[in-house]
């Protein structure tokens, strides 16, 4: 029958419990950072008693206790530890789950919208995974690259708008910006650089460009396809959640090779030179794509480090 209490914002907790040394009486205080609410819930089991204290105002801490030295017979949960950028993400999670929760029951069965939208990604994903697997399997020729596979790009990167759709409405959780990022940076090089410039389809870059795209979509689209499915492949899982580190960096020192490639093309043929220049353009191009770089490295880290961060051990 251990004696928990909480009295002007301290914790105070006395039970006797068998330990190592045998039968012994454990007794500590906890001084809290800023107010709790003074009522509190414990959980006895056979080898702990888990206490639940709630903070009276729901804000970030800087640390539990006031003071500023921790104690040391205190030691952290990692497997329940979350910083502030990790709990601000899991409470975002959590209330777009319930914004999506309520919205199904208010349009019906939540088990047959559940399946239709595992479906319909399911099959998206599949198509795009065709259509890039199609693209990697057909690059032949440095030179010849663009002649050969560009429409079945076309359809692809249109098609991605999708996703940006997806994430911007809540059918997937995917963050909006980076999406955007991408689709509108891919989306300029496809279709303004090399889609408006015959000089450009027959140089090297564009093998570069498209290989590099294809090879990180045949990786991200069938690692989609079996999460639509609860199915987690674990190499495939490494591969998705890894392969990106060198191919983003390559993929935009492509994209910003083949731009300043087209600077020559454009200053000759004026094209797209309304207002501003066009090397103007290329160079507010050139940092919002590494701006782009830096948004997505950021976003797909974090999403790295949630799915592989080791955990820390706890100190006994």
């Amino acid at each position: 029958n251990p004696a928990i209490s909480i009295t002007e914002n301290v914790l105070h907790f006395k039970a006797q419990g068998h330990g190592a040394k045998g039968d012994n009486v454990y007794e500590f205080h906890l001084e809290f950072l800023d107010l709790v609410k003074p009522e509190l819930v414990y959980k006895l089991t056979q080898r702990q008693v888990n206490i639940t204290v709630q903070k009276k105002v729901s804000q970030w801490w800087e640390r539990l206790t006031k003071q500023e030295k921790r104690p040391l017979f205190l030691a952290p949960d990692f497997d329940r530890w979350l910083d502030e950028s990790d709990a601000e993400m899991e409470l975002r999670a959590k209330e777009e789950e319930r914004l999506n929760k309520l919205r199904m029951e208010s349009q019906g069965s939540p088990e047959t919208l559940a399946s239709l939208k595992k479906g319909y990604l399911f099959m998206y994903n599949l198509v795009q995974f065709l259509g890039f697997s199609w693209i990697f399997v057909n690059m032949t020729s440095f030179y010849d690259t663009f002649h050969t596979v560009a429409d079945m790009m076309y359809f692809c990167q249109m098609l991605a708008v999708v996703e940006a759709i997806n994430a911007a409405i809540g059918v997937t959780k995917s963050s909006v910006i980076p999406s955007l990022f991408q689709l509108l940076g891919r989306n300029f090089i496809l279709f303004i650089v090399f889609g408006t410039m015959e000089e450009m389809q027959n140089k090297a870059v564009v093998f570069f460009v498209f290989y590099i795209w294809s090879t990180a979509e045949i990786l991200r689209y069938p690692f989609y396809m079996l999460s639509c499915i609860d199915m987690d492949w674990k190499v495939l899982t490494w591969l998705r959640y890894t392969m990106w580190i060198p191919l983003y960096p390559l993929g935009c020192l492509a994209e910003a090779v083949s731009v300043i490639q087209s600077i020559p093309i454009f200053n000759e043929t004026g094209r797209f030179s309304f207002t501003l220049p066009y090397p103007v353009k290329i160079k507010i191009y050139l940092i919002i794509l590494f701006l782009g770089l830096y948004i997505n490295f950021r976003h797909l880290y974090k999403q790295r480090r949630r799915r592989f961060g080791q955990k820390k051990k706890k100190i006994h």
